[in-house]
């Protein structure tokens, strides 16, 4: 049994160190997915271990439960066969009994030893999720600080002048200035059109009184 979860600590730790050193800088949380998908990989794998001891618990119980019921007929068969004075027939009963005794014995142990590594498998599989579950915990809270890391850094890089050294402004100052410029220049057009239809009002207004002067 130790020697399986050697095998599957193996499996799962395979080249990744290796990995780690030529990934882990480029982007970290990806690697950690990738890692993480390894690992739930690798508990679905116990998991078929599990089911299938339980399966084999299950025949172990189903022979032991036969051997031992036809061990118990042929004992009672060779009670019979002696009361009958067939010493043949109850030689050839009790010889049978005693096998299905012995091969009841060896089931019983053999059932025994297979709980006992079912018992260690279920153990080992309940850690193995444990681990899996606080490890995607920990993935969580590494995109957590890894988004507010990066927002900060975008935000930075918005607002901080000093990143655009070769620059006059920041972006917002450029966006400010933008809308200052396109707000003055709307607001110059709209005076513009008021005043020229101002103008052309009051022109058509001195008109109309020079006409009525005139008549």
């Amino acid at each position: 049994m130790t020697n399986l979860f050697s095998r599957i600590k193996q499996t799962i730790s395979a080249d990744f160190h290796e990995m780690l050193d030529k990934k882990e800088e480029k982007n970290p949380i990806a690697l950690l997915n990738q890692y993480l998908r390894q690992c739930e990989a690798e508990t679905e794998k116990v998991r078929k271990m599990v089911e299938r001891q339980y399966l084999l618990k299950n025949e172990f119980q189903k022979e032991l439960q036969e051997a031992t019921d036809l061990a118990e007929k042929r004992k009672h068969q060779a009670g019979i066969a002696e009361q009958a004075g067939e010493s043949e027939l109850q030689n050839f009963a009790d010889i049978e009994s005693q096998q299905y005794a012995e091969r009841a014995v060896r089931l019983k142990e053999a059932l025994q030893e297979n709980e006992k590594q079912l018992s260690e498998l279920e153990q080992k599989y309940r850690e193995m999720k444990h681990k899996l579950k606080d490890m995607s915990i920990k993935r969580m809270e590494l995109m957590g600080r890894e988004n507010i890391a990066r927002a900060h850094h975008r935000i930075n890089t918005v607002l901080d002048t000093t990143v655009y050294s070769n620059k006059p402004i920041a972006k917002f100052e450029e966006m400010e200035s933008y809308l200052d410029r396109l707000e003055h220049g709307i607001n110059s057009s709209y005076h513009r059109n008021t005043i020229d239809a101002k103008i052309i009002q009051l022109e058509k207004d001195l008109k109309n009184k020079d006409t009525q002067s005139i008549s």
